[in-house]
């Protein structure tokens, strides 16, 4: 989801000095433990800033695939019927197909939040975003974008939106979330994945076909609205709560406040 050249690496973030730490001299190393106060301190701001959004799905795609590509109208289109639904949209807050989805939620009268990521260049943010949350380390962002989300809808994207995609399904395989819908929209772009999945993967029985069919393949917004709403229906750890959708409603005042 990043925005430019992959190897640009004009400043040092976070991120980079949490990873690197291993590899520097003892003197820097003995900093190293009191850096958990500043990552616990996101998680925190984080719980707080996103505990009452209410039902949510999180949207992933390609900071490169701009306005006039038939991939960010889709974008545009499927997070408006998801909020017509009731959801609110988490993405990632950069441009691209993720401020497609932003901008999907704000023409439809709904809510999105964007979890922004601190990045060694710039990055440009969505304007339509309803709120911009930022975020120094990579992996308290992801925790985020799961843990809010009901399902996730994978669009084109390059290797973060791989990360996220591979991070759900192994999350779903495992059994730590469950009845998590995933979309891929996009046959053209995720079909040759997908036969490679089939064809290699499960010809090597490193998958199964149950594992293939925790996600749906598709071109139609419509369908992924559809398919969102029927496993969200079916998510029995929801079952008896009618309320919840209806939590959609209020997600703007929340966000406003």
């Amino acid at each position: 989801m990043a925005k430019g050249k992959g190897k640009a690496h004009n400043r040092e973030t976070e991120d980079t000095m949490f990873l690197m730490a291993g590899k520097k001299s003892k003197t820097r190393l003995l900093y190293e433990p009191w850096r958990i106060f500043r990552i616990m301190g996101e998680f925190v701001e984080g719980f707080d800033d996103l505990a009452e959004l209410g039902p949510a799905i999180s949207m992933f795609g390609s900071a490169r695939i701009r306005e006039g590509h038939p991939y960010y109208d889709a974008a545009v289109q499927v997070s408006g019927l998801l909020c017509k639904e009731g959801y609110a949209i988490i993405t990632g807050g950069g441009p691209g197909l993720m401020e497609a989805a932003a901008r999907g939620a704000k023409e439809a009268g709904g809510v999105s939040v964007g979890l922004s990521i601190e990045l060694p260049y710039e990055e440009t943010f969505s304007s339509y975003s309803d709120k911009v949350l930022n975020f120094r380390y990579f992996f308290v962002r992801k925790v985020m974008f799961v843990k809010y989300a009901l399902g996730f809808v994978i669009f084109p994207g390059g290797f973060g939106t791989m990360d996220e995609l591979f991070e759900a399904l192994t999350l779903e395989q495992t059994g730590k979330i469950h009845d998590f819908p995933i979309v891929l929209f996009g046959s053209d772009y995720w079909g040759g994945l997908v036969d490679w999945m089939r064809n290699t993967m499960m010809a090597n029985r490193t998958i199964n076909q149950e594992d293939l069919d925790m996600f749906l393949l598709t071109d139609d917004p419509a369908e992924v609205a559809a398919h969102i709403k029927a496993r969200v229906d079916n998510q029995s750890y929801l079952k008896g709560q009618a309320s919840t959708l209806k939590q959609g409603a209020r997600a703007r005042d929340i966000i406003a406040g």
